[in-house]
């Protein structure tokens, strides 16, 4: 009997992931970043903030690695277990409409992908916010450990703006709470 149970809820979880991975790769009435360059996109980005999610889930200092091989993108995203030891995730991203890079697909783990939709970005390329088509996931990443007050303030709004709950938010160890995430505690 217990057999029969776990093969049913094995099959039930394959057939919700499958369904996931088939599903045409998120809404496509989302708004993101206009002329979106991913070659000026690639190299190191630090999480300043995110989400919670069951993938980083009690993981801190964490920091991206994004390098392009022809159409595709190489993922190489590492963080710190509190024990100080290191998790690293090895990926793949590719943009399905070549037209539009800022709306990427990622995998971690084939055939299953997911949405990473560049929302917004700094002209210079020092910081930008991802996000997902349905809003369930949200990171803010920069090119250095931690952002201007002033900035960040800026990337909030951006992201209160698009209908994001900054209140959500997890903030890196490095960085100073913005004003719209509630205050100028450090984290």
């Amino acid at each position: 009997m217990l057999k029969i149970a776990i093969y049913i809820t094995c099959a039930a979880a394959f057939a919700v992931l499958l369904s996931a991975c088939v599903s045409g790769g998120g809404a496509k009435g989302v708004d993101t970043a206009e002329g979106v360059n991913l070659q000026k996109y690639m190299g190191k980005w630090y999480e300043i903030a995110r989400y919670d999610n069951w993938f980083q889930k009690g993981l801190i200092n964490s920091e991206a690695q994004y390098t392009l091989e022809g159409d595709k993108v190489v993922v190489v995203n590492s963080a710190r277990n509190p024990d100080g030891t290191c998790k690293t995730a090895k990926g793949r991203a590719y943009a399905p409409d070549a037209s539009d890079p800022s709306k990427l697909r990622v995998s971690f783990f084939w055939p299953f992908y997911a949405d990473y939709y560049i929302l917004e970005l700094a002209p210079d390329y020092s910081w930008s916010l991802v996000g997902s088509s349905d809003k369930g996931y949200l990171w803010i990443l920069s090119r250095t450990k931690s952002m201007p007050k002033a900035e960040l303030d800026k990337v909030l709004l951006l992201a209160k703006s698009r209908g994001y709950d900054t209140s959500k938010l997890i903030y890196s160890q490095n960085q100073t709470k913005g004003a719209e995430a509630g205050g100028d505690e450090e984290r």
